[in-house]
C-alpha cells in the first residue's frame, strides 16, 4: 500500500473519529524517524504524536551513573560503555567529565569489545556498563556465556537494562496523560515478540501497533491504529511482519532468561517501576559489578527546572521546557533527553525547533 493511499485512508479514518487523537511513539528511534520523514507535516493536525520513555540512555538513573563513576575511579578498574552514555549527566559528573579527570573510562562498540579488553588486561578489572532494552540485553547474555567459557575472572557488568512493557503499564496506571494508541518499537519486539504487549488492549483498551522505522511503516502503523480506534476494537497488531513474530526470537530470549531475571528498576525522571529492569541471576552474581564493588551513593534529584521526566511520560513536549535550546543543548545537556541522538529533546532540537516555532 503506497504512501498516498495510506494518507488518504488516514484522513478518512481521522474524519470518522469525533475527537482529537493522541498517539505515543514509545521508541526514540521512531521519534527521530518521524521528524526525518516529515510525518507530522503530512498527517491531519488533529493527530498528535507524543514521545514516550523508549530511549535507554534517557532513562538511565542518575544514581546508576554516579555508582559507575565511583567504580571507574577505583584503582585498577576500567569502565567500558557505549559512546552515547558518555555525556549523560550524573549528580556531579558525566562519564566524559570523570574521564577528563583521570578515571579509566573507554568507549566500546559492543560488549565483546569489553570482554576482549578483559582477556588482554588480566591485571585490571573490566566493568561493562550495560544499558538498553530487550534489543541489546541478549547480546550481554551472550557475552557472559563467552566470558564463562574463556574464564574471564576480571570481567564484570553493571546492568541498567530496562524492560518496556512494565514502563507502559506504569504510564497507563498513572493516568497522567490520555493515550489513544501506542506505536510500539519494532526492534525491541523483534526479540520480545508481540505477546508481552497484548495486555495493552486486553487490560487497558489501548490500541497498539508494532511498526518498523521507514516512513511507510510508520504511516501504515498510524493507519492501523486509527482503524482500531474508529471501530472501537483495540488489539495489539504487527505492522512490522518482516521482522516481528508473535513469540519473538526464541533463541535470544532463551539465553537472556538463562542469565537475567526481572527486578525493580529506577527510571530517570519517572522513578522506580516494579519488575522493569534486568539483573543477573544469583548463580551468575560473580559478574555483577553492583555486588562485587558494593558502592553506595546518595539519591540525587533531577536538575532544577529540567522537564525530562514529564517529556518521557508524554505530559510535555521538549519545547515546553524552559531550559530547551537555552541552558540545555546537545553540546551542553542538562537533562538526559538532550544527550542521546534518540532522545526526544535532541530530536526536537535537531529536526523540529524551527518548524515548531522555537527560537533561541
Amino acid at each position: 500500500m503506497k504512501d498516498k493511499k495510506i494518507l488518504t485512508r488516514i484522513k478518512e479514518l481521522r474524519d470518522s473519529i469525533d475527537k482529537p487523537v493522541k498517539l505515543m511513539e514509545v521508541c526514540g528511534t521512531h521519534t527521530v524517524a518521524i521528524f526525518k520523514q516529515g510525518i507530522r507535516d503530512v498527517i491531519p493536525k488533529e493527530i498528535s504524536l507524543l514521545s514516550g520513555p523508549g530511549c535507554p540512555v534517557c532513562v538511565t538513573a542518575i544514581k546508576d551513573v554516579d555508582v559507575a563513576v565511583a567504580i571507574a575511579k577505583m584503582n585498577g578498574n576500567i569502565l567500558c560503555t557505549f559512546g552515547d552514555m558518555m555525556r549523560v549527566p550524573g549528580s556531579k559528573q558525566s562519564f566524559f567529565q570523570a574521564q577528563a579527570e583521570g578515571a579509566n573510562i573507554r568507549i566500546v562498540y559492543s560488549p565483546m569489545d569489553a570482554l576482549k579488553l578483559a582477556l588482554n588486561n588480566k591485571d585490571n578489572k573490566i566493568i561493562f556498563f550495560a544499558t538498553g532494552f530487550e534489543t541489546t540485553s541478549p547480546s550481554i547474555a551472550g557475552t557472559l556465556y563467552e566470558a564463562e567459557k574463556a574464564g574471564a575472572e576480571n570481567f564484570y557488568i553493571y546492568s541498567t537494562h530496562k524492560l518496556v512493557p512494565p514502563a507502559l503499564k506504569a504510564l497507563l496506571d498513572s493516568g497522567e496523560v490520555r493515550i489513544d494508541g501506542l506505536i510500539l518499537p519494532g526492534h525491541v519486539c523483534t526479540i520480545a515478540g508481540c505477546t508481552p504487549y497484548e495486555f495493552l488492549a486486553s487490560d487497558y483498551g489501548v490500541p497498539s501497533v508494532i511498526t518498523g522505522f521507514e516512513g511507510e511503516d510508520i504511516l501504515q502503523g498510524i493507519m492501523m491504529l486509527l482503524e482500531q480506534i474508529a471501530a472501537n476494537k483495540p488489539s495489539t497488531e504487527i505492522q512490522y511482519v518482516r521482522a516481528v513474530t508473535k513469540e519473538g526470537n526464541k533463541k535470544a530470549l532463551s539465553i537472556l532468561n538463562e542469565y537475567f531475571e526481572p527486578c525493580d528498576a529506577n527510571w530517570r525522571g519517572i522513578g522506580v517501576i516494579p519488575q522493569s529492569g534486568l539483573r543477573l541471576k544469583k548463580k551468575y552474581s560473580r559478574w555483577d559489578a553492583a555486588k562485587q564493588f558494593a558502592i553506595d551513593v546518595p539519591e540525587a534529584r533531577e536538575p532544577k527546572a529540567c522537564q525530562c521526566g514529564l517529556v518521557l511520560r508524554g505530559i510535555k513536549i521538549p519545547t515546553d521546557c524552559p531550559l530547551f535550546g537555552r541552558t540545555c543543548t546537545p553540546e551542553r545537556p542538562v537533562g538526559a533527553c538532550m544527550v542521546s541522538s534518540e532522545g526526544s529533546c535532541a530530536a526536537y532540537y535537531k529536526y523540529g525547533k524551527f518548524a515548531l516555532g522555537f527560537t533561541k
